[in-house]
């Protein structure tokens, strides 16, 4: 297959990319322009990787360098995206443009083109705080965050084009995904930079919330899975663990296996608006196991062991003393 995923050069991407060229996949990978000729994460790959995939960069944002992007391709992973929250209220404008203008991008050019496959990346943030556990897919949306309500959008986009012109895709919703790459925006890089660092007082915002973390070679694994089901098409499907875990013992796990003199301080920049903290994301993987037979295979102790390894060896990556918006 003739594959394109878009976002390659970001954290998931760059893992999906790398899984689906072991995998034999003829793979076309869509990184964001920039005048250094960086391609992120792929930059960090096997040279024998990089010379088995084509790499074109462009702009999700540019409807006419998507569409020639997406020629010739048999299926579409899109997962270009902005993605941190709290950058999002600072600039929602630009989360729309991206996250929303960019989706539509690729669906007309999958309905204009005739793409066979299309995979839409949601996030569980579109769920908001759990009104019920475990959050399946019929779980109603809430708008917490400007970046939420961005993929919210995007998602509602992507079921009128199925249902509209019967474009073939389907809406891929991971819960937290961790793992090697993942930058400090986002809350176990967060830790584990600033306790391998050294210091004894780890920054964080609020405790009590809970997540259903998910690593990121089982993320990836599924996305590739729901590609291959075509019973898939035409729904909305989570990649989760169905194991929840708070900040607060997440961090004291972390403390224990790194630095265990250390001691964690509130800091309230870091905390979100009262109103815009997901309280609590605990998903439904059944419809995914009903589909395809995937069950996750890292367990949270193996994963986070994979990414304190990451990060030791990569610390000069993590401005660890600073707060990543």
């Amino acid at each position: 297959m003739k594959t394109l995923v878009t976002g390659a050069d970001g954290f998931i991407g760059s893992h999906l990319t790398q899984q689906l060229i072991e995998a034999g996949e003829d793979v076309r990978a869509f990184v964001y322009y920039n005048s250094n000729n960086s391609w992120g994460w792929l930059d960090t790959i096997s040279m024998e990787e990089k010379k088995a995939m084509e790499v074109v960069s462009g702009d999700i944002r540019d409807p006419y360098f998507v569409r020639k992007a997406m020629e010739k391709v048999d299926c579409v992973y899109h997962l270009a995206a902005l993605i941190a929250i709290p950058f999002s209220y600072y600039a929602p404008d630009t989360y729309v443009d991206t996250n929303i203008k960019g989706t539509l991008n690729v669906l007309n050019a999958a309905r204009e083109i005739g793409t066979p496959r299309v995979l839409i990346t949601s996030t569980s943030e579109v769920y908001g705080t759990a009104q019920y556990v475990p959050i399946d897919e019929n779980h109603p949306y809430q708008g917490q965050s400007p970046y939420s309500a961005s993929k919210i959008g995007a998602d509602m986009l992507a079921e009128s084009f199925y249902r509209s012109f019967v474009v073939p895709l389907t809406i891929v919703r991971p819960f937290n995904t961790y793992g090697p790459r993942q930058s400090a925006r986002a809350v176990i890089p967060t830790i584990i930079s600033q306790l391998v660092s050294g210091r004894n007082e780890i920054r964080l915002g609020s405790l009590e919330p809970t997540r259903d973390f998910v690593y990121v070679a089982d993320t990836a694994r599924g996305f590739r899975e729901i590609a291959k089901c075509n019973d898939a098409i035409g729904r909305e499907i989570n990649i989760s663990t169905m194991q929840e875990i708070s900040i607060g013992e997440l961090a004291a796990k972390l403390v224990a296996k790194i630095n265990p003199a250390a001691e964690i301080v509130c800091d309230d920049q870091r905390i979100r608006p009262k109103n815009s903290e997901v309280e609590r994301l605990l998903g439904d993987n059944q419809l995914l196991f009903s589909l395809t037979g995937y069950k996750p295979s890292i367990t949270v102790d193996e994963g986070l062991d994979h990414t304190i390894r990451f990060i030791e060896d990569n610390l000069n990556l993590y401005k660890y003393d600073q707060y990543n918006l």
